[in-house]
């Protein structure tokens, strides 16, 4: 089941923009992923949009570009996404 947007773009019609947790154990890292919606969290991602420390005060090498595409091909971002590309 594909959402055909151009002719030569095919986008998945669940596609999500989260969070995937990475680090040690009581270390807080998360990387930026697309990902088909009935994924687990942590399993395979289509594409890594960058990282997310939680605790520091900006997000480190988010691609703002691509998290622009993913968006306007349909990809809805998590709350928590929407929230760290706001600031």
């Amino acid at each position: 089941m594909s959402k055909r947007r151009n002719s030569d773009t095919i986008v998945p019609m669940s596609v999500v923009i989260r969070l995937a947790r990475m680090g040690k154990r009581g270390e807080r890292k998360f990387r930026i992923v697309v990902k088909e919606k009935r994924s687990r969290r942590d399993g395979d991602s289509i594409e890594a949009l960058g990282s997310f420390e939680k605790g520091k005060e900006a997000p480190l090498n988010i691609n703002r570009e691509r998290y622009k595409y993913w968006v306007s091909v349909g990809a809805r971002p998590s709350e928590t996404v929407a929230k760290i590309f706001e600031k």
